[in-house]
């Protein structure tokens, strides 16, 4: 699928969920006055959509952020596999369990953090997921966003994001060239975004916590 492409649309009744096989897509709804909210940006090994496999109607839009690869899975097979497959079906509820524990945090971000902090929390969250996927290292990676898409993930305007990413850029905590990210000093960011990375779960992964 293309950049932009919609997997699945508000309204839709989905008939398939799918595995993020490569890129990035995003989860977003879009309020009556046309402004947009990104809650959440997979990436590589991530099931997405289990939520419409037992909802049957989509209450939110899902679309590719950059090209992507997927796996699709009817769901009526994932519906027959967690009946039929308990271990199964366990993974698939503790994959939308860490998907909800997820949209917490970006709603704390979102709502009680500053504008310095939300952004350095999601510069964090990218750093560690990205490093468990395998697609860069918690201190160097390629952030796959726009600003105008870090805009819509942060609640700020564009320009907003721009002015805070200098500033954290001048003070020494991240570098930047075009979309790549280097961090500096990983733990003096993640006290600026009071960034705790248990809300990730990685643990099921046998993950070590610090990384």
């Amino acid at each position: 699928m293309r950049a932009q492409d919609f997997v699945v649309r508000e309204d839709d009744k989905p008939t398939h969920s799918c595995l993020l096989l490569s890129g990035y897509a995003i989860r977003h709804k879009v309020a009556g006055n046309g402004g947009r909210q990104i809650f959440s940006v997979h990436m590589k090994g991530d099931v997405v959509d289990l939520h419409n496999s037992i909802l049957r109607r989509a209450d939110h839009n899902v679309q590719a952020l950059t090209a992507i690869e997927v796996a699709l899975i009817p769901v009526q097979a994932i519906r027959d596999l967690a009946a039929n497959h308990p271990q199964v079906g366990q993974a698939m509820w503790y994959e939308t369990l860490v998907d909800a524990a997820i949209f917490r945090e970006w709603t704390l971000n979102v709502g009680r953090r500053d504008a310095r902090a939300r952004t350095a929390h999601l510069l964090c969250e990218f750093a560690i997921r990205i490093s468990v996927a395998g697609l860069g290292t918690r201190l160097n990676y390629d952030l796959p966003m726009t600003q105008e898409q870090l805009a819509d993930a942060l609640a700020l305007t564009s320009i907003h994001v721009n002015r805070t990413l200098r500033g954290l850029e001048t003070d020494g905590f991240i570098e930047r060239k075009k979309r790549s990210i280097r961090i500096m000093d990983f733990e003096q960011l993640t006290r600026i975004a009071d960034f705790d990375v248990r809300y990730l779960h990685l643990d099921r992964l046998g993950t070590p916590s610090a990384l």
